[in-house]
């Protein structure tokens, strides 16, 4: 049982953003949820997350702590690019799905991750694990892994206010695009014909892409996607949007003969360090079938 109490000493935060200047170690879900609970509770009454209070008004709290994760450890395939006392960096290959979901059990990241590092943040709960952010299942490449709470809300906080937190993708495109670079500026939501799929929308959350070409052959581009914001399959949404769609996506454009899913690779990261504040920088080279579809495409189009 975690217990204590504070003092209102800034009368200008919600109650909820009180409560993570305090509890830095809580996200904002938790916090929500504990707040709901009545586990937070002001000069002993319930109070809503957006009220603001009154210079020194007493917070007490009592909760449980989060419950110990129960996903089986499996060894699981994936490379370590960094670790330390606070996170992992990994490079995940294609194929390989972040965490358990209601069709996907085991053989997911998650998983691979409890076999092999002793302590992860317990933020996301049981089935998520150190999960910062995530890509797709047929997305290969960087990402971050948290190992306890305190680094997990720092980068998140890193992420949500887009500062210092860099991601940068290489894709195959189908076809040429009209610009050699640019900026996708949209909104995104559900797509109401198929709930499974994310598109481009009148209404949603706001997604910002930006776009390079990096090289051209025979009916292909090799673009360079930098996000801004992190939607779900933001990057395809937006590649479809443009109307070339990454080669071998299978939802937003069409499946590939020979490749298992979209071309489509985090090869750039960058972020401070919640811990030491220094920052931290990633690349990772292109995967072998990647390279080896690219080596296909050099040919013929010197060929032509």
């Amino acid at each position: 049982m975690v217990e204590g109490e504070f003092f209102v000493d800034d009368n200008s935060l919600r109650f909820d953003k009180l409560i993570a200047l305090h509890c830095q170690d809580l996200s904002r879900s938790r916090i929500k949820q504990l707040i709901e609970n009545g586990d937070f509770l002001v000069d002993g009454k319930i109070v809503k997350s957006g009220q603001k209070l009154k210079l020194g008004q007493k917070v007490s709290f009592s909760y449980e702590e989060a419950k110990p994760l129960s996903v089986e450890a499996e060894d699981i395939d994936f490379e370590i690019v960094y670790e330390d006392d606070d996170l992992i960096v990994i490079n995940k290959p294609q194929g390989l799905v972040v965490h358990p979901c209601s069709s996907t059990k085991n053989g997911t990241l998650v998983n691979g991750l409890l076999y092999k590092i002793k302590n992860l943040s317990g933020i996301n709960g049981v089935l998520r694990p150190g999960i910062v952010h995530r890509l797709d299942k047929n997305t290969s490449g960087l990402m971050i892994v948290a190992k306890n709470d305190y680094a997990h809300n720092l980068l998140a906080k890193e992420i949500e206010e887009k500062q210092n937190f860099s991601r940068t993708y290489i894709a195959l495109c189908e076809g040429h695009l009209k610009n050699q670079a640019g900026r996708v500026e949209t909104f995104i939501a559900r797509d109401v014909k198929d709930r499974k799929k994310m598109a481009v929308s009148t209404s949603g959350k706001k997604a910002i892409t930006n776009y390079n070409v990096l090289k051209s052959y025979e009916g292909y581009d090799l673009v360079e996607f930098h996000l801004e914001t992190g939607r779900t399959h933001q990057i395809r949404v937006h590649a479809k949007y443009l109307n070339h769609p990454i080669v071998g996506d299978d939802v937003y454009g069409k499946a590939v003969k020979g490749l298992n899913g979209q071309l489509l690779h985090s090869y750039k990261l960058s972020f401070i360090h919640p811990r030491t504040h220094e920052k931290m920088s990633f690349e990772i080279d292109l995967p072998q079938y990647f390279k080896e579809f690219l080596k296909k495409l050099k040919e013929i189009t010197e060929n032509n």
